[in-house]
């Protein structure tokens, strides 16, 4: 999960959370250094920095939006190389509110189903965009907003594992 400074609080931590209860080891990855400070100036210490990344083990990068988060990974070199690399290599790529832009920056969700924060869709090239609170469409999933981190975290978990998992976790946080 790479971690930019202003990311969106919720959209990391709330799928973050789930994706640990439900066993899946998850890396934080500071952009900006090892602390790193959300849009609402809450400071996170991420568990690795961009350069101590392995992307040949990583399963699915995960980016969280936040306008001042999206746009530290656009402004990341390494980041935008990452994300690029786990296309290229079919790995999961996940994005949250305006952090789908950066997909969309980079092409991949062109002709793909998608969500993005409402007023972000013009950036978000030739995806098909839809209403859902959270969507995949092969190996990309998207989330629409903060208000949708809990949907969000559970496709993510259902992608890396299965729906068992996903509605485990789904009935122990006793979401309606």
């Amino acid at each position: 999960m790479f971690l930019g400074t202003g990311f969106e609080e919720t959209e990391a931590i709330t799928p973050l959370d789930l994706l640990r209860r439900a066993g899946i080891d998850v890396l934080t990855v500071g952009l900006n250094g090892k602390i790193i400070y959300g849009s609402h100036n809450i400071g996170i210490e991420a568990d690795i920095t961009i350069d101590e990344v392995d992307l040949t083990t990583a399963e699915m990068i995960i980016l969280p939006g936040g306008l001042g988060g999206v746009a530290s990974i656009k402004a990341c070199p390494a980041a935008m190389e990452a994300v690029a690399f786990a296309h290229n290599n079919n790995k999961l790529i996940a994005a949250i509110c305006a952090g789908p832009t950066v997909l969309a920056s980079l092409g991949i969700t062109n002709g793909k189903n998608a969500v993005c924060y409402p007023g972000c869709e013009e950036q978000m090239g030739s995806a098909k965009m839809t209403h859902e609170a959270a969507v995949r469409d092969g190996n990309v999933i998207t989330g629409t907003s903060m208000g949708c981190a809990v949907p969000f975290g559970l496709m993510l978990i259902e992608a890396l594992t299965d729906p068992e998992t996903a509605q485990r976790i789904k009935n122990q946080i006793v979401i309606r």
